[in-house]
């Protein structure tokens, strides 16, 4: 904690859209019904969605010529903003009235810093918003199917930092990034967000340059907030997404990204004997189905390989 408190007295908000707008727009609303809350700059980029967000009174609305993902579109929204502070949101976020405000308050007395909030899903389970940055055994263990109904007990096992709960305040590797309340200009200095990455491991890239220039990730638990999360893609692509920004990643960081897909191909070939096994005892399974739509994910993608010069 820095020695003195400098208050949030103002904040740009940048919320990436694409999709149905309905989300963004209930976001707005949201925030519109803000009590005790900083003054607020409300920025909202339109990802170049096929369904546009319509010109709304009091929000700043960005339109993007293409589709950039995530990084590309709160970047975007970055180059709008006035404040000290930015604080990045996910469209799908349901917030309480007293969200923004409690958010800088407690976020203050860490300032410079990179702070996330508890978060939970609209079924009330918490969804880990405070992680260690990740290992391909975390990746590897996710990948498993025979683990996956041990999931739940394998929180560190996976990059879960078990001491960011509620009511808890930790500092942390990193913090998801459906919440995201950081310096602008820090933000700025480190070039923003990686658009190479176009959905996952964004964030914990920027946090890790951020943290190289003495700017801790902390997690606030005292604040929550409800996040449906994926939303704006389906389950095929957004897995083939993911999987290739683990790729970047870990060529990045200096993880292996031959490491990785080798680990996570020998992960498929325990997967198709596990789903084998599984389907000769009855249950609805196709286990070579499955394999080949693993194995998909894990081919270097055109913008994987034209990644590489940039990572």
């Amino acid at each position: 904690m820095t020695d003195h408190e400098t208050a949030i007295d103002a904040v740009s908000i940048v919320i990436p859209h694409y999709g149905d707008p309905a989300s963004a727009q209930s976001l707005v609303m949201q925030l519109r019904a803000q009590v005790d809350a900083p003054i607020m700059q409300v920025i909202v980029v339109d990802d170049a969605s096929p369904q546009p967000f319509p010109e709304l009174e009091g929000v700043q609305l960005v339109r993007r010529d293409r589709n950039g993902g995530f990084g590309a579109a709160v970047n975007t929204g970055m180059l709008a903003a006035v404040h000290d502070a930015v604080l990045v949101l996910n469209s799908d976020l349901d917030l309480p009235d007293d969200f923004v405000g409690d958010l800088c308050r407690a976020a203050a007395p860490w300032m410079p810093a990179v702070c996330g909030c508890h978060l939970t899903g609209p079924d009330g389970h918490d969804q880990w918003a405070g992680r260690t940055f990740p290992r391909t055994r975390h990746y590897v263990i996710e990948w498993l199917t025979v683990l996956a109904r041990f999931r739940p007990r394998l929180h560190e096992a996976i990059g879960h930092d078990t001491r960011a709960v509620v009511r808890a305040t930790v500092p942390v590797d990193w913090v998801v990034g459906a919440v995201l309340l950081m310096p602008t200009e820090l933000v700025r200095s480190v070039g923003g967000f990686d658009e190479g990455f176009h959905m996952n491991c964004e964030e914990v890239d920027l946090q890790r340059r951020l943290r190289a220039r003495g700017i801790p990730s902390i997690f606030l638990g005292s604040v929550t907030a409800v996040h449906a999360g994926g939303g704006s893609s389906d389950d095929g692509r957004r897995r083939a997404w993911v999987t290739h920004a683990r790729l970047r990643y870990a060529r990045k960081w200096h993880e292996g990204p031959g490491r990785l897909r080798a680990a996570l191909t020998a992960a498929s070939v325990v997967n198709l004997a596990s789903n084998g096994l599984r389907r000769l005892a009855g249950r609805r399974v196709e286990p070579v189905t499955v394999f080949r739509q693993e194995l998909a994910c894990l081919r270097p993608a055109r913008t994987d390989q034209a990644s590489r010069g940039r990572a």
